[in-house]
C-alpha cells in the first residue's frame, strides 16, 4: 500500500490497544534505523507533515523525531504488512538517529554499503570538503571524470583475466566508486540506476 492511498482507518488499530508497532529504514541504504509505535494521530501527522512522529509511551504524547535534537525523519514512504498492524516507514534521516550518537539504534543492522558510497558522494558534491579526492573529481569536470571511468573499467578487466581475486575487487571496487561520481556529475544518483534494472526486469 503506498503512502498516497495509505486507509488510516482500514489499519488494525484495535489488536494492540489503538498502537501499531513502526519500523523506519533509511530510504537510501534500507539500513533499520529504529522501531517506534504511533496511534492514529502520530501517523496523520507523519503524512501531513513529511516528519515521522510517533506515539510516545513514556511521555504520553506526540513525539516529532529529532524535535529536540534537530535529527529529524523526512518522510518518504509508509508501507504496511499483509495483516494491517505494523508499519514500515521509509525515511531519510538528518543526523543520527540513535540518541546515543548512533546512525542507527541497532547498532549493527546491515545495510546498502553501495547506497551510503553514493550518499557521501553527494555530500562531498554540495559541500567540496578541501584536500577531498572526491572533491577534486568533481572540480575537475565530467570528461576527468570520464576518463577515471574508463581507465578503471580497463583495469578491472586485465584484473579479471590475469590477477587474483583480491585484485578483481579491489579493481571493481575502484570502478564501482567512479561510476557513482560520473553519475552524480550529471545530477544522476545510484537509484536512477536501480530503476532502469527493475524496468528491465519487467
Amino acid at each position: 500500500m503506498s503512502t498516497t492511498t495509505l486507509d488510516i482507518e482500514a489499519l488494525a488499530w484495535a489488536k494492540q490497544d489503538g498502537l501499531l508497532p513502526a519500523i523506519v529504514q533509511d530510504a537510501d541504504t534500507l539500513r533499520v534505523l529504529m522501531l517506534g509505535y504511533m496511534d492514529r494521530a502520530a501517523l496523520a501527522t507523519t503524512l501531513a507533515s513529511g516528519q515521522v512522529t510517533f506515539y510516545s509511551r513514556s511521555k504520553r504524547r506526540l513525539w516529532t523525531k529529532g524535535e529536540s535534537s534537530g535529527h529529524v525523519l523526512a518522510l518518504v514512504s509508509v508501507d504496511v504488512d499483509c495483516d494491517g498492524d505494523t508499519l514500515l516507514v521509509q525515511a531519510r534521516p538528518h543526523g543520527p538517529t540513535c540518541h546515543l550518537g548512533r546512525t542507527s539504534c541497532f547498532p549493527d543492522a546491515p545495510g546498502d554499503g553501495l547506497a551510503e558510497l553514493d550518499a557521501l558522494i553527494a555530500q562531498r558534491e554540495r559541500e567540496r570538503p578541501p584536500g577531498s579526492y572526491t572533491t577534486r573529481l568533481f572540480e575537475d569536470g565530467i570528461r576527468r571524470i570520464a576518463q577515471k571511468v574508463g581507465e578503471e573499467g580497463v583495469e578491472t578487466a586485465l584484473a579479471a583475466v590475469v590477477q587474483d581475486n583480491d585484485a578483481l575487487l579491489g579493481e571493481a571496487a575502484d570502478l564501482l566508486y567512479h561510476l557513482l561520481v560520473a553519475l552524480r556529475a550529471r545530477g544522476l544518483a545510484l537509484d536512477d540506476v536501480r530503476r532502469v534494472l527493475a524496468a528491465r526486469r519487467g
